[in-house]
Formats: C-alpha cells, sequence, structure tokens
C-alpha cells in the first residue's frame, strides 16, 4: 500500500505543474504552436486608431503579450484595421518581386540572421514595418522559427509570425539574393 501511495503522490507532483501551464486552453499564445491559416480579411470599416500603433493595448488576456499574437484556437489578435491603414499603403506594392517559397502551417523557416530593419532565411530577405520596430525585440533573428502568411486586407505587405513567441508582424518582401 505504501507503493501505491508513493507513487500516486509523485504522480500528482508532476500533473500538477504541467496542468498548471496549460491554464489558458486553446488560448494559449506560443509555444510552437502554427495557426492553421493567416487572418481572415477584415469586413468591416476600419476602427480609429492611434497614429502609433505602440500605444495599443494588445494584451486581451493576463499572461498575453502586448503586441500582435495568436491564439491556440488561431484568432489573429491586432489584426483588425482593415484595408484603408494608411500606415500600411505602399506606392510600390511587391517592389522586390512576390515571396515564392511557400506560406502558412507547412513551410516553417528558421531565420539566419540580421535585424529588423533586414532579416533572412533561406536566400530570402524582408524588412520589418517601421512602426511595429518595437514588437520584434524578443526575436532571435538567428534562431527563431517563422511562417509567412499573405496580409488579405494590405498588398505588398506579408505577415511574418514567429512560433516560438506566437506573436507576428507586418513585413516587406526585398527579395532572394
Amino acid at each position: 500500500m505504501t507503493r501505491v501511495t508513493t507513487l500516486m503522490a509523485v504522480s500528482m507532483m508532476v500533473a500538477i505543474p504541467v496542468l498548471a501551464q496549460n491554464r489558458g486552453g486553446r488560448h494559449n499564445v506560443g509555444g510552437g504552436h502554427i495557426p492553421a491559416h493567416g487572418p481572415t480579411a477584415v469586413r468591416r470599416p476600419a476602427k480609429p486608431r492611434d497614429a502609433d500603433p505602440t500605444h495599443r493595448n494588445y494584451r486581451d488576456e493576463p499572461g498575453h503579450p502586448n503586441v500582435p499574437h495568436v491564439h491556440g484556437n488561431d484568432r489573429w489578435v491586432g489584426h483588425d484595421s482593415g484595408r484603408d491603414d494608411a500606415r500600411l499603403h505602399l506606392d510600390h506594392p511587391w517592389e522586390h518581386g512576390h515571396f515564392t517559397s511557400g506560406f502558412g502551417r507547412g513551410h516553417v523557416f528558421r531565420l539566419q540572421g540580421g535585424s529588423r530593419e533586414r532579416f533572412w532565411f533561406n536566400g530570402n530577405y524582408f524588412s520589418v514595418a517601421p512602426f511595429e520596430y518595437d514588437f520584434v525585440d524578443g526575436w532571435l533573428w538567428n534562431t527563431d522559427d517563422v511562417v509567412i502568411y499573405e496580409d488579405p486586407d494590405h498588398v505588398g505587405w506579408y505577415l511574418a509570425y514567429n512560433v516560438r513567441l506566437g506573436t507576428y508582424v507586418h513585413v516587406t518582401y526585398l527579395g532572394a539574393g
């Protein structure tokens, strides 16, 4: 009987911390989750926005990051400004061509270097939208995995999703080298 009691006690000590880490259920962010699809197009007029999106509060639940992120149920938090968002207007969309190495869950790329101004993987170069620079402060430019999604609302932009953090930013394609 003592062995059974000891085994149960050890099992509980191991199981409780694991269960506590998953309190958020399907609304967890990051940790390797890759969204099955990108965000859907915004079908309503854009909400008025502060000119500086870094002052917006993206923390929709306790413990979530205060940057655009994706829930474990594939809800894209922060992608809601719509087609008329002047910050995302490009005078010359696709100036350096289109990214063609694959989109979404089946195409995970390891960052190979750079910074927010210019980063790369597999010979493809991108740049983070300048007004979203603060959103990539925790990115590891030579080890993080990213997934690229097409932005359904903003011509010439892609969304780079960081698998480790569960966060994303708007990026432009700078071409292949």
